[in-house]
């Protein structure tokens, strides 16, 4: 295919653009250079070089706050196609070298593990383990990061990525060894109303619902402890008998201590673990893993 390369002399320099664009989400010559860090007279200059680059101003800068002249009114939906077109070249890119290289990354997070190190024990490719933030457990995978992820609830739909079910696991609660409810063989939801759940401030309120059960079933809101930020924090909270957590059977698993005891809440859905891989994605490792999750879920 012949592409034609007559631009008409343009030379145009992508991070020109988009700190033009930046410069026009936050209508601010400060904000925008704050969040690109650099100063604001050296993203001043920056774009003073695209205009000069394209023959037109773009930006009215005597305007409180920062407005478009026609000319970048006109230019704007180009700037903003040229970087997406310039961050899906360099994802291809990357894919194209994560291609040719065997490794394969695999990303998780806490919870869920016993199924993920059951898949991974099948699988004959080298793997790199990459820890992940709850909501980059997709992310991760769609912006290649990694190569595949194993997810739990709640999972939002982002495009481009295939979810398979590899495992369901049981969601507990995690008590202190000296809490009513101790000896217990299972509890209801309606057991934990009077509990203070842990909370976090960093994860979406759709997580903290689902994981808290956010409305109970009973009507009675949730009320919300001490703030964690990692799992170690939230059963450390937990061991102090300030707050409860629900979580699965692997955490059980993996963190049974001598202060905190896990007991199965009976009456809530439980946790499905997925695994998570881009579409179409070709990459020999990854290929292996989803014909190990198809042969693990037979």
């Amino acid at each position: 295919m012949r592409v034609n390369k007559d631009v008409s002399g343009l030379d145009i320099n992508l991070r020109a653009v988009s700190a033009f664009v930046t410069v026009m989400e936050e209508g601010h010559f400060g904000r925008a250079a704050a969040s690109m860090f650099v100063t604001a007279p050296a993203l001043s200059q920056q774009i003073r070089r695209l205009e000069q680059s394209l023959g037109f101003r773009l930006i009215k800068r005597d305007s409180h706050p920062l407005t478009l002249t026609a000319a970048g009114v006109a230019f704007m939906p180009h700037a903003c196609r040229l970087l997406d077109s310039a961050q899906e070249a360099a994802l291809d890119l990357t894919r194209f070298a994560r291609s040719r290289d065997h490794t394969l990354r695999v990303g998780f997070i806490a919870g869920g593990t016993q199924h993920a190190t059951s898949l991974l024990r099948r699988l004959s490719n080298r793997i790199e383990l990459k820890q992940l933030n709850w909501p980059e457990q997709l992310t991760a995978v769609a912006n290649g990061t990694v190569d595949a992820s194993f997810v739990i609830p709640p999972i939002p739909l982002v495009d481009g990525l295939t979810l398979e079910p590899i495992g369901t696991e049981p969601r507990v609660v995690a008590v202190h060894r000296e809490h009513p409810l101790i000896g217990s063989a299972t509890v209801s939801i309606n057991d934990l109303d009077d509990d203070e759940h842990v909370g976090a401030d960093h994860m979406t309120p759709d997580w903290m619902n689902w994981w808290a059960v956010d409305p109970r079933p009973s009507g009675r809101p949730v009320r919300y402890g001490p703030i964690i930020h990692t799992m170690d924090e939230e059963l450390q909270l937990v061991a102090t008998g300030r707050a409860i957590a629900i979580t699965t059977t692997s955490i059980a698993s993996y963190y049974a201590g001598a202060d905190v005891e896990f007991i199965p809440v009976r009456d809530i859905e439980p946790c499905v673990i997925m695994l998570c891989t881009r579409t179409g994605d070709d990459h020999t490792g990854v290929r292996e893993l989803r014909r190990a999750s198809s042969a693990l879920m037979i």
